[in-house]
């Protein structure tokens, strides 16, 4: 156990309604085995320990070493909890081959019993952090590990508790402890106790005692009745050996006697006391600090603590070659980046595209290398991934859900290219949404942003521009409603506000659109525009009605 647990559940004993923030003052955030540092800001480490839930940002330790000549190389010594060396050098060998890291010439691995890889950069001009933090978002350099506290609780459930509930079951835990081994104690004391009154009753009539056991078949019942002996008494005697009956035997069994009954007497008084057995838990919770104390091997911290990084350091978009790609994702998942931009109107376009038995095409998107990629998922997330660190488009791609922690009970919904300033609508299948600015979705990290907060049981159906000035929307049930945009908020996350309500299923579709350009619709082959939407004109929340004739049967605008 650390020493700084040690001190918070100290702090705690003496200050039973602690407040979390100060036990964080103790308790700085987690330890790893293999140390690196955490780079999480104060405020979010104690959200994380009030509620329970959250992760921690691991990156790995490493420090500048200069060279002869005034050129330098980075030394990485320690790495993130629960990353595998060997497979952390192979991927940044790969991302070298790719050349997908252009601040970094070769690495090299020097280690021997302790961590020693060797990164040369490209140029001595090129700033270290410049090509750490290159590495960090590229690489398992950093890495997130979870914070899930949940514990049994003293009725044996198990949930989710802050930090100061966790400290506090633990110390419940070890005053159970206590008054069950004291408990325990006493047993074992009142037995000794038992055993050696009935051997000092035996020392007084020895010479009777021998008698009996030499001349009787049965000498037990008759020392019991005799000298109202107990059954384990009697036991005793019978099984004690004739050297034991030497006079220096009597001193000693009262001396036992005497320091059994005052042991006796303080684990009684303890169990009696709440106050004194809070004062035991203390002295032995003092103990364990000495034990693990910082200076020792065992407590020495390893997991050092950094600033938190900004959300930009350098523009790496910069140091990428700016190449046209088409982005595209099959309907089993599986993403691909192909060189050039593919023409709409040809029938083969993805002739070279190879897709596993069974498996199309869904997404089909024209980018550039230099672009971010947004992924809107059914758990209200939205993920992104630079479309220069997607797979070339040889074979069948890679798994989405490798670059994403995307869980297989969620599905995509849509995906976009990334545009600064762009409004989005999002929306939920209970037909709630609102507005969002593209900027506020794009997520740092592969667990992405949860943008759409969803109730039990709801998923998010819609994420499309929202350029123009009204809204369509429509039902599974076949309703079709139109409201001005103004009537949907500019929010950065919740659920929003109802849209269109539904006695039956939920939303199918939405479309922002310019309502001097009219409603646009696929048909088929063919692309509809209706101008005259005056029926389906209403507020917000109400049911709509039956689209015009010629809607597509799916309830999708395209």
């Amino acid at each position: 156990m650390s020493p700084r647990y040690c001190e918070a559940l100290l702090h705690l004993l003496k200050f039973p309604g602690a407040r979390i923030e100060k036990l964080v003052d103790f308790i700085q955030g987690p330890d790893f085995p293999t140390g690196g540092i955490v780079v999480e800001s104060r405020e979010t480490i104690v959200e994380a320990y009030r509620t329970g839930r959250g992760s921690f940002r691991i990156r790995a330790k490493w420090e500048k070493e200069q060279l002869k000549g005034g050129g330098w190389q980075i030394i990485v010594t320690q790495i993130p909890y629960q990353v595998a060396k060997s497979k952390l050098i192979e991927r940044i060998a790969e991302l070298l081959n790719e050349k997908k890291l252009p601040f970094l010439e070769d690495i090299n691995d020097e280690s021997t019993t302790d961590v020693r890889v060797v990164l040369t950069p490209k140029s001595r001009n090129i700033e270290a952090e410049h090509l750490m933090e290159q590495l960090f978002r590229s690489t398992d350099l950093e890495t997130r590990f979870g914070l899930n506290m949940n514990v049994l609780d003293a009725t044996q459930t198990p949930r989710v508790m802050a930090l100061n509930e966790v400290l506090r079951a633990y110390l419940d835990h070890r005053r159970e402890v206590l008054q069950r081994r004291s408990r325990f104690r006493l047993a074992e004391i009142a037995r000794r106790l038992e055993i050696l009154e009935g051997y000092l009753i035996a020392y007084l009539n020895i010479d009777e005692v021998i008698r009996l056991i030499r001349k009787e078949d049965e000498p037990k019942p008759l020392m019991m009745k005799r000298w109202k002996l107990s059954d384990l008494q009697a036991e005793s005697i019978l099984n004690m050996r004739l050297r034991a009956l030497r006079r220096l035997e009597e001193v000693e069994i009262k001396t036992e006697h005497k320091t059994l009954t005052a042991e006796q007497k303080d684990i009684n008084i303890l169990l009696k006391s709440e106050d004194k057995q809070w004062e035991r838990i203390g002295g032995e919770i003092g103990e364990l600090k000495k034990l693990y104390g910082p200076k020792t091997d065992i407590g020495r911290r390893r997991t050092q603590f950094g600033d938190a990084p900004s959300a930009e350091i350098i523009p790496l978009e910069a140091m990428i070659e700016r190449e046209p790609i088409t982005v595209i994702c099959s309907a089993m998942g599986w993403i691909r980046a192909m060189k050039g931009h593919v023409d709409d109107n040809d029938p083969d376009k993805f002739k070279d595209a190879k897709f596993k038995e069974g498996d199309r095409a869904r997404f089909e998107l024209k980018a550039e290398t230099t672009d971010k990629l947004l992924i809107f998922a059914t758990n209200g997330k939205f993920y992104t991934i630079g479309c220069d660190k997607l797979p070339g488009g040889r074979g069948f791609g890679e798994p989405l859900r490798l670059s994403i922690d995307l869980g297989n009970e969620h599905d995509i919904v849509t995906m976009m290219i990334f545009k600064p300033g762009q409004k989005l609508l999002v929306a939920s299948h209970d037909g709630r949404g609102f507005i969002v600015l593209s900027d506020e979705v794009v997520a740092q990290t592969k667990n992405g942003r949860q943008v759409l907060s969803l109730p039990e049981g709801v998923e998010a159906t819609v994420a499309v521009p929202a350029e123009g000035d009204m809204l369509a929307v429509v039902g599974e049930n076949r309703k079709l409603l139109i409201i001005p945009v103004s009537e949907v908020p500019e929010m950065t996350r919740g659920r929003g506000v109802t849209l269109q309500k539904y006695k039956d299923g939920g939303l199918s579709d939405a479309r922002v659109y310019q309502k001097r350009e009219g409603l646009t619709w696929r048909l088929g082959e063919k692309t509809r525009t209706e101008t005259d939407l005056k029926l389906w004109v209403g507020q917000r929340a109400q049911a709509g009605r039956l689209p015009p004739n010629g809607f597509p049967k799916n309830n999708k605008f395209g």
